[in-house]
């Protein structure tokens, strides 16, 4: 088999491994970061099939700035988290 068949089919796998690991992930950073990974690899996947045009979107858009809004918001949920625990009586 050429390099190129399995590059494909490692691209594949690894696609398949990072979005079934954001979607069932327990850890909500956990599943954001594989959320960005799994941005930055259909990346990859879409240069392979010379689709530049929508690889730089997916980079831009799924991974950069998609990811950058899902870590402010987990990182203002986990303030009002803190500060909710700090009230509660004991």
């Amino acid at each position: 088999m050429p390099i190129n068949l399995w590059f494909d089919v490692f691209l594949i796998i690894c696609i398949l491994i990072l979005a079934s690991g954001a979607l069932f992930s327990k850890n909500t950073f956990s599943g954001i970061i594989l959320f960005i990974s799994l941005g930055l690899t259909v990346t990859v996947a879409w240069i392979r099939l010379n689709a530049v045009d929508v690889a730089i979107a997916e980079a831009a858009i799924g991974a950069g700035l998609t990811g950058a809004l899902l870590l402010g918001a987990w990182k203002r949920l986990e303030i009002k988290k803190r500060a909710s625990n700090n009230k509660a009586p004991k």
